[in-house]
């Protein structure tokens, strides 16, 4: 799996690296074991990220019940037990199975019974904007992805001593507030540490993690079928407090990140770690630090303590290609999120097994993992990213054409679309952030797929909306879906290509790299 490195010890004849990029693969590689393991054991966060996004599928839905007496009024005919009196029905497991019948909600409003679930988005979208920069200006990566998951793992635990909805949805809320940069810190930490040739690869890891966690909770659900809502959280909880433990004391700061903030040695130390060279070869250190300091911005970034931890966001709307290029990433992933978010709640509306419903969406995550991971070193960004909306839209459509046909019964086919549609969602989610590591520089590539990551959370507390609408017209929930994500993916087209660029680490050295791109497509035209 290493590669080939250079010699630790140039020659001081032999020219310097012109980049960050250069410096750091000529000491520890483009890609080895040490660095897979630290990629491997942040993308594990996913794991965790996507049992909390999706546990309120099992604890918040509504569960079975029967009729109680044959002679009363109650019969299988009637869907509404609000209607009902409470002696002629019972539920088919003890009330503890969901926070719905535990609570006594059946009959509570849909915003009663959605509000945990909406609070959770919210909390994430809070999360995003107040956590965002932090990663970029004070904290780090590694030391916001050990927060966010001990808040995370926190309020996890607190939630299985809710005594009532309200508790529950404000612990909701702080779980998503914790929850919103774990995705963000993992991808950008992971892709930190290894060489270009990789980046893509690298960045697929969080992804499969995501997928596994997605995948692991149907089984979950179904183990703990019959048994209260609580248990499930308990076994989401505990996992996630050792892994804060595993990020604490065995993953590195990203030494691009360190370098970019002043904080040589440290970059350094990180570098001779992730290489594991010889702690007693004194010499390796200044050989790394001579390499820095031929960088020529060097100077320009060792003013750490002057940065506000908002800065990032400044820059990024001050200047006009930045600016341009978030609004079209954020524009794609709100479009993406109505999607990935919408489909797997709109379910319910195919009438499908929750338990099967659930594993059959979480297992097309694997496919769109597969499929980038194999095409996103061959493919444009930009083509690759307006296909997979494009495709997630038309079989969006078609579903609620189908449904308002009138000729036989189509649910297998329309759980094939839908499964094609949230397959298209997840690629064309997995080929973005990928593009946005690549737009944006070390700077203010934290804040920039947070922003992102934001657009697509925010596609998800409209969601929930709109499957409720399209309970009675489909065209507000698959209709809209597929008209969002189809004609929001075209705002890629105003996005540069950047397949097999280097990464850049200030915003004057992108604008160099973009102005040297548009001279020579410029040549090339005349």
């Amino acid at each position: 799996m290493a590669e080939p490195t250079q010699p630790l010890l140039t020659d001081s004849n032999s020219s310097s690296p012109r980049s960050l990029d250069d410096t750091i693969e000529s000491y520890i590689g483009s890609f080895g074991w040490a660095q897979f393991l630290q990629a491997a054991l942040v993308s594990f966060s996913g794991v965790f990220d996507a049992q909390q996004t999706f546990i309120s599928v099992f604890t918040d839905s509504e569960p079975t019940w029967h009729c109680t007496d044959s002679n009363s009024i109650c019969h299988e005919s009637i869907s509404n037990i609000c209607i009902l009196p409470k002696t002629a029905w019972s539920w088919d497991y003890s009330p503890h199975v969901s926070v719905i019948s535990e609570w006594g909600l059946q009959c509570a409003g849909s915003f009663v019974k959605g509000l945990p679930e909406s609070s959770f988005f919210v909390g994430c979208l809070i999360g995003g904007l107040v956590l965002s920069t932090l990663a970029d200006s004070s904290l780090g990566r590694k030391n916001m992805l050990f927060l966010s998951c001990l808040v995370m793992a926190i309020s996890t635990m607190l939630t299985v001593f809710s005594p009532n909805i309200w508790v529950y949805a404000v612990l909701r809320f702080v779980n998503g507030f914790g929850r919103a940069t774990i995705g963000t810190c993992a991808l950008v930490l992971s892709t930190e540490l290894v060489g270009k040739k990789w980046r893509g690869r690298v960045g697929i890891m969080s992804f499969f993690g995501f997928m596994l966690g997605f995948l692991s909770l149907p089984l979950m659900a179904y183990m703990n079928r019959g048994s209260s809502w609580r248990i499930l959280y308990v076994w989401t909880s505990i996992p996630t407090i050792i892994y804060c433990v595993l990020v604490r004391f065995f993953v590195c700061e990203s030494p691009r990140w360190l370098f970019v903030r002043g904080r040589k040695e440290e970059a350094i130390s990180i570098l001779k770690r992730v290489a594991s060279i010889p702690s007693t070869d004194v010499n390796i250190g200044g050989a790394i630090s001579m390499s820095f300091s031929s960088l020529p911005f060097e100077d320009e970034e060792e003013k750490p303590n002057n940065v506000n931890i908002f800065t990032t966001m400044k820059v990024l709307v001050e200047k006009r290609w930045a600016l341009k290029r978030l609004s079209a990433v954020m524009a794609i992933a709100f479009g993406i999120g109505l999607v990935y978010y919408g489909m797997p709640l709109a379910l319910s509306n195919l009438d499908f097994n929750i338990y099967l419903s659930a594993a059959f969406n979480a297992l097309m995550d694997l496919p769109a993992n597969l499929i980038t991971l194999f095409l996103v070193d061959k493919l444009s960004r930009r083509n690759a990213l307006i296909g997979f909306t494009a495709l997630g839209g038309v079989s969006s459509v078609l579903i609620f054409a189908l449904q308002n046909m009138n000729i036989g019964n189509h649910g297998e086919l329309h759980l094939a679309l839908e499964l094609i549609s949230y397959f298209s969602a997840c690629s064309a989610f997995n080929m973005e952030m990928i593009y946005t590591i690549e737009l944006f520089p070390t700077c203010v590539r934290n804040s920039a797929i947070a922003m992102a990551r934001q657009a697509l959370v925010l596609g998800g507390v409209f969601s929930p909306i709109m499957v409720a609408a399209g309970r009675k017209n489909s065209f507000w929930s698959f209709g809209l879906f597929g008209l969002a994500i189809g004609l929001l993916g075209l705002f890629a087209v105003g996005l540069p290509e950047t397949r097999g660029s280097d990464l850049c680490d200030t915003m004057d050295e992108e604008e160099c790299k973009d102005r040297r791109s548009k001279v020579a497509i410029n040549s090339v035209i005349a």
